[in-house]
């Protein structure tokens, strides 16, 4: 059925009248345009928002349409193929009033420069970053491994990021900034397109799907402040942009071919059509591998689908699907000692990990005029995820001993309405941006003890009484947001913005409490059923600041208010290594950023800023004597109080293009560096009280170098982390090595590649040097212990783009 749905809306917009368009030059919201048409090179430039009509007509043929426009956020360059029938008048007015054709109709082009990172603009799409924290990669300028999607590479340009390295097949992502935990980037409002993927933006956070480097055009990161229009999170947003039809009347196909150390293999494939009323564009990946260790086996595939069609230029539908579906083998963590003398060492033999993701948006954009417009997109996931395995602590070898699964199931469904209004105001355009958000969430889990086997079997040997926790989590979410651009004299922008949140979260389920004595004999086992309801409601305010004294240089301050309602499906989860805390409060804080950044030609770029980083009722593990046993137990629960503040620089400069503009050699060299402190301020624990606070390297370097000649590259990577600690404790060493320190690091990463006509080629060495370290502590799966990350490992791909 989903075949023969894609196969008509190729038909429909094969058979699809094109939109004819009128571009006349007599009136543009922009301040100046410089235009092209090629193959007549007719070039006009413009200066003023007002000037005399002027009327271009074209006879039949195709035509090459180059604009570069100036908007108070920056310049910008767009092109598109306008394919002739017959005599038309193309009115420029329409064209660049109509946000509709900007967006859908013209593909952003690549000005000269071979930078991987920019910043957002003021206002993109439907959404505003004036005054913001930003920061924007572009998939195809970077130099990185896509295959294995190396996090190291891909947010190598990004400052601040703490980036866990555990994932043999590169398929979770887990980053952290400033200080905040990076795991599957919990503490980021992770998006694609917009809109959630992750397993519960209230309860549960966690992202098990990462969206694949070759189907992606960019991502976004946005710091704290974005909570005003995404949500209530610390660490801010991670949106991942996907590729779509371009709009060129042309059949574009390509497939790359990567094979790699450990038995790697990645098979991905693109399919696309589009003109200017509609378009799709499929994609597809197949990998799967083997770690350095043995019992390390993965197997992964992922599908998505981008479809959309215009109706009389001021009206877009569209509809996406995505589908990840993976399977692996996970080999446990180890324990110092095992660690310092064999990191090949593998003590779990028996652990599975699944996952079966399902996201699904469909969206609507209509042009009111060219001052209005609105969006509103419908977005829903039905995912599940299984672990099976032996959980006992590192230091208990696995002799057979009854395993357990780990079992959840992910139903949510929303919609977020967003009006955006440019309008006059002391002379100046300002802009204005109201939405809603409406969410619904409900997540099932259960832990129970496996049926008897050894492989990827996740039944539970009792399914009609689970054997230690069975929980249902809905929530409920709306939330509503505004914020406005107030623009004085085109060089300063205030924008002050503020969110309503209602949020109710519940839990109805029942755990069961055991505790055993040191020979392993059962002390005491009662069955608590519990059910739990919690609303409430909250307002959250921020204002940002930005001026640019001259076009290339930008000063931006902000502060906007954070708020993180605590994971009620964590504390359901029965883990032998520790006990959490059923009381436990949201944490609320806020952040503040100052900096300024800045672009030079083709040539320069550079982004300095501070934050500061206030953190309340923040939750982690300390020391308590368990009330049963009378053991020393690890707890979770709010610790208390704490602060971060730092330094987060970024400076790359093109050495042959500051000399010489037009040379068709180019060597980018990038410096990427973070400077972090963070303390526990006030706390319930005199033994946290002033320790640093987990998982922030004091310091992190990141820096590189690419060598280009036309199509050919030579690139190289140096990444260092200090250590840090994975526990308020500061504990440097445990016995089972679930909590310790993570001592510093450092590793390099080279690859070459060229491109001739419709072939490239790549060649990859990531841990040049071999390497021995680790990024993690885990506490549960894919552990527990000491996490190694991969050693020197070579891939080579091969792309064919038709």
């Amino acid at each position: 059925m989903r075949f023969l749905l894609v196969i008509s809306f190729v038909l429909m917009c094969l058979f699809a009248k094109a939109q004819e368009y009128t571009l006349e030059l007599k009136k543009s919201p922009v301040y100046s345009l410089r235009f092209l048409i090629s193959p007549i090179a007719k070039t006009w430039t413009r200066f003023g928002y007002y000037s005399k009509r002027e009327v271009v007509k074209l006879k039949r043929g195709i035509y090459a349409l180059n604009l570069t426009y100036e908007l108070p956020e920056g310049d910008t360059t767009f092109a598109i193929n306008v394919n002739l029938v017959g005599d038309t008048t193309f009115n420029l007015d329409s064209y660049l009033n109509n946000n509709a054709l900007v967006l859908q109709s013209v593909e952003i082009t690549n000005s000269g420069s071979v930078f991987s990172k920019n910043n957002l603009r003021q206002v993109e799409g439907f959404a505003i970053y004036a005054g913001k924290k930003t920061e924007v990669i572009t998939i195809a300028n970077t130099k990185a491994n896509l295959a294995t999607n190396n996090g190291r590479q891909v947010f190598a340009k990004i400052a601040g990021l703490n980036i866990w390295e555990s994932d043999a097949g590169g398929i979770q992502l887990g980053i952290g900034g400033r200080g905040l935990s990076p795991n599957r980037t919990s503490n980021f409002n992770t998006r694609q397109n917009g809109y959630d993927i992750s397993a519960d933006a209230l309860g549960y956070p966690e992202s098990y799907y990462s969206p694949v480097p070759d189907m992606v055009e960019r991502i976004e990161v946005v710091r704290g402040a974005s909570s005003l229009q995404y949500g209530t999170q610390f660490g801010g947003l991670v949106n991942f942009k996907m590729k779509e039809a371009k709009q060129d009347n042309k059949f574009h196909a390509s497939g790359k071919y990567t094979a790699g150390s450990f038995d790697f293999l990645n098979f991905t494939h693109q399919l696309s059509y589009g003109n200017n009323r509609c378009g799709i564009y499929i994609a597809h990946q197949f990998k799967k591998g083997n770690g350095f260790r043995d019992y390390t086996g993965f197997n992964n595939q992922s599908l998505f689908v981008n479809m959309f069609y215009k109706i009389k230029r001021r009206l877009v539908f569209g509809i996406e699907f995505t589908k990840m579906k993976y399977l692996a083998q996970q080999p446990g963590g180890l324990s110092d000692d095992d660690f310092n003398k064999d990191p090949y060492k593998v003590l779990r033999k028996r652990n599975w990990f699944d996952v079966n993701w399902n996201l699904g948006a469909a969206y609507m954009d209509f042009y009111f005029n060219e001052n209005v417009k609105l969006n509103t997109r419908f977005f829903g996931l039905l995912s599940d995820r299984s672990n099976v395995g032996f959980l006992g602590q590192i230091n208990r070898p696995d002799l057979g001993q009854p395993r357990e699964v780990l079992a959840g199931e992910f139903k949510n469904g929303g919609n977020e309405t967003r009006l955006l209004v440019n309008y006059k105001l002391l002379k100046s355009q300002q802009t204005f941006l109201i939405g809603t958000r409406i969410y619904k969430g409900e997540t099932t889990s259960k832990q129970g003890l496996a049926a008897t086997g050894d492989g990827a079997d996740f039944s539970f040997l009792n399914p009609n009484d689970i054997d230690y926790s069975n929980y249902i989590f809905p929530s409920q979410n709306f939330a509503a947001f505004a914020e406005n651009i107030f623009r004085i004299k085109d060089k300063i922008t205030i924008t002050p913005g503020m969110r309503f949140e209602w949020i109710d979260t519940r839990s109805k389920g029942y755990y069961y409490q055991r505790n055993f004595d040191l020979s392993g004999d059962t002390l005491l086992e009662m069955k608590y059923t519990t059910s739990t309801q919690n609303k409430r409601q909250l307002f959250l305010a921020g204002i940002g600041f930005s001026y640019k004294p001259v076009k290339w240089l930008e000063v931006f301050t902000n502060f906007s208010q954070n708020y993180r309602a605590i994971n009620f499906s964590d504390i359901a989860i029965v883990n032998p290594n520790f006990k959490v805390d059923p009381s436990m409060k949201d944490e609320s804080g806020y952040t503040a950023d100052a900096g300024l950044r800045g672009n030079l030609k083709n040539w320069l770029s550079f982004d300095i800023s501070g934050f500061y980083l206030s953190y309340k009722n923040r939750i982690g593990e300390i020391f308590k004597v368990d009330d049963f046993s009378y053991n020393v137990i690890r707890y979770r629960t709010n610790i208390g109080n704490s602060y971060n503040y730092g330094l987060e620089s970024f400076l790359e400069i093109d050495l042959i293009k500051a000399i010489n503009d037009s040379s068709k050699w180019s060597l980018p060299v990038f410096v990427n560096y973070s400077f972090i402190q963070a303390f526990y301020s006030s706390t319930t624990d005199y033994a946290v009280a002033g320790n640093r606070v987990e998982f922030v390297p004091q310091q992190m370097l990141r820096t590189g170098l690419s060598l280009g000649y036309k199509n050919i590259f030579i690139s190289y990577n140096y990444s260092y982390l200090g250590e840090q600690f994975s526990d308020a404790t500061n504990a440097t060493k445990t016995s089972n090595a679930i909590y310790g320190l993570i001592p510093a690091y450092w590793v390099m990463d080279a690859s070459i590649g060229a491109k001739w006509k419709w072939i490239k080629g790549e060649f990859h060495v990531n841990n040049l040097t071999n390497n021995f370290y680790f990024t993690r502590r885990a506490a549960a799966y894919p552990g527990p212990g000491i996490i190694p990350a991969e050693i020197r490992s070579f891939y080579f791909s091969l792309s064919i783009n038709f």
